[in-house]
This record gives C-alpha cells, sequence and structure tokens, in this order.
C-alpha cells in the first residue's frame, strides 16, 4: 500500500489498548484509511495505554516535534520486586519484603526522582547502542549499560499506597519531559529503597495539548470506520506559537527561503492566509532578524 494524496493529511490522537504495540496502532490505522503513510509519536509499550499521536500523510513530517511536548501519566509501581525489563513484561530478577518500607520513606525516595534529574534509560529500550537497539542487545544476552540523560520530573506523586504481604503497590501521577521513562522511575525508586521495583501499569493522558479527551472513536472495534483527523493547521495551532504570513511570504516559504521576520519561538507554525500549514521555522541564529525554515510541508 502506497501513500495515498486523496487522504486528507492530519493528526490523530489514539487511545491505545494494552496488548497492542505502537506500530500495531500505525497498521490499523493505514488499513482504515487506505494509505501508507502514516506514523506516530512518542512510543508506548505494549502494556501501557492511552494518548498516542498518530500522524498521516504529510503529517508525518510534524510528529518529531510533536512527541517533544511534556507528557502526563498515570502508573503503578511495585516495590520489592524487580524485573530485567522494569515493567511487568519482563522476567523477575530480584525479589525482597518491602514490607517495612514506610509511607514517609515511599514519598521520599519519589521526591529524589523530582525536579531536573540524571536518568539512566531502561535497558530494555529502542535507544541505539553503536547502531543496535539496545533491547536486541540485552535479547541477545549482552550487559547493556545506557547513558545517563537530563531529563526533567515535574510532577511524580503517589495518589495511592496499597499494601499486599511483602510488596507495596504505588499508584502515582506524573509529569514530565520527553525522554523520561516511567519504568526507571519505578526501578530507581525501588532501588533507592533497597528493595528494588518496577511498573505494573502505566495510562499516558497528555502529550503537549493532545489528551483523551481528543481520542478519536476506537479503532480496533469490529465495526471501526476510516477516522476523522485534525487538520494539519488545527494541530499546529494547539502545539507552536502561529504566525499567518502575506502572500509574498507564502511564496518563499513554499520553496523554504529564509524570510525577514522574526519568529515568536525555536518551533513557530507559519500559516498561509487560507489557513494551511506551510511549515515550521525557526530563528535564524546567523542574521538577526530572520528566519529560516525546520521543515516546509507543502
Amino acid at each position: 500500500m502506497k501513500a495515498n494524496p486523496d487522504v486528507a493529511s492530519g493528526v490523530l490522537v489514539v487511545d491505545k489498548p494494552a496488548g497492542v504495540t505502537s506500530h500495531q496502532v500505525v497498521g490499523r490505522v493505514r488499513r482504515l484509511m487506505g494509505t501508507r503513510k502514516v506514523g506516530h509519536a512518542g512510543t508506548l509499550d505494549p502494556m501501557a495505554t492511552g494518548v498516542l499521536v498518530v500522524g498521516v500523510n504529510r503529517a508525518t513530517r510534524l510528529l518529531g516535534h510533536l512527541s517533544l511536548h511534556d507528557k502526563d501519566y498515570t502508573a503503578t509501581m511495585r516495590l520489592g520486586v524487580s524485573t530485567v525489563t522494569d515493567d511487568a513484561e519482563g522476567d523477575v530478577t530480584a525479589t525482597t519484603d518491602a514490607s517495612g518500607i514506610a509511607d514517609e520513606d515511599i514519598i521520599a525516595a519519589m521526591s529524589r526522582q523530582t525536579g531536573d534529574i540524571q536518568q539512566v534509560p531502561t535497558a530494555v529500550s529502542a535507544i541505539k547502542v553503536n547502531g543496535q537497539r539496545a533491547y536486541a542487545k540485552v535479547r541477545a544476552g549482552e550487559d547493556v549499560v545506557l547513558k545517563p540523560r537530563a531529563v526533567t520530573v515535574s510532577r511524580f506523586e503517589a495518589m495511592t499506597i496499597r499494601r499486599h504481604d511483602e510488596v507495596i503497590d504505588v499508584d502515582v501521577a506524573v509529569t514530565c519531559s520527553s525522554g523520561t521513562y516511567v519504568r526507571a522511575l519505578a526501578r530507581d525508586v525501588g532501588a533507592d529503597l533497597g528493595v528494588g521495583g518496577h511498573l505494573t501499569a502505566l495510562r499516558r493522558t497528555r502529550i503537549g495539548p493532545f489528551d483523551l479527551t481528543a481520542a478519536c472513536p476506537d479503532i480496533f472495534a469490529d465495526d471501526a470506520v476510516s477516522p476523522t483527523p485534525m487538520t494539519m493547521a488545527e494541530a499546529a495551532q494547539l502545539s507552536f506559537p502561529v504566525v499567518e504570513v502575506t502572500q509574498d511570504q507564502e511564496s518563499a516559504i513554499r520553496v523554504g527561503r529564509s524570510l525577514d521576520l522574526t519568529v515568536p519561538a525555536d518551533v513557530t507554525a507559519m500559516l498561509a492566509p487560507t489557513g494551511e500549514l506551510l511549515a515550521l521555522y525557526r530563528p535564524d541564529d546567523r542574521e538577526q532578524g530572520r528566519s529560516r525554515a525546520i521543515c516546509v510541508l507543502v
């Protein structure tokens, strides 16, 4: 199946169910909409549910920018059990009696994973190491240790703490920057407390301006029909500052020229007089008062 130019370009918000991969969501949208050119922003693991932003046709070029927004999650951490994947899908690597851990100790450990932190991504991830995905190396039996990266966790709050014999389940709410692994937060809280930890549930409720209220009807339903995406202009207006350009500026933008124009942000959406999204621009650091194209979308 090739890209079908008769299918409108746009953005879908899908409420991904548990048990399917993000790639399977893309495959389902391809079949329903009849076009090959479909992609997603911000992968969700099969266990996870919730907001997956999907781009159709030309809107796939927006995805790398949409995925950079901050995100909201609800999740459940299990303290007292470690797994190879830092979630419930991986084999258990260690168990430790966590029953003696006090609630205030859990809250304190969570606070140490809040703010601007250096986080080591989970080893079973799609991060590339010497050209190969980290998860492939782990599955081949290699010991993979990834480099820490700077992330921001602006909210990490315990909503409920539930005790079951030797393990503790903590329902949490998380707001974090792009690149943060919620699985790693559970792992590191457990390590801090000396009992290990992993994630047993994860639901993404928001990526930037896109939340579950914008989700399209269930694409996996037996009677599912082709969903209607929001336009690229609508998605851009939700996501970035917008500049409405003149017809002369539009002509220059369509061929990717720089503009004698100051734009308000590092990613600014340029709209034609007709309302069409033309491109994303940023300030030109080579010449003050000018801007240059990040990507042309027409």
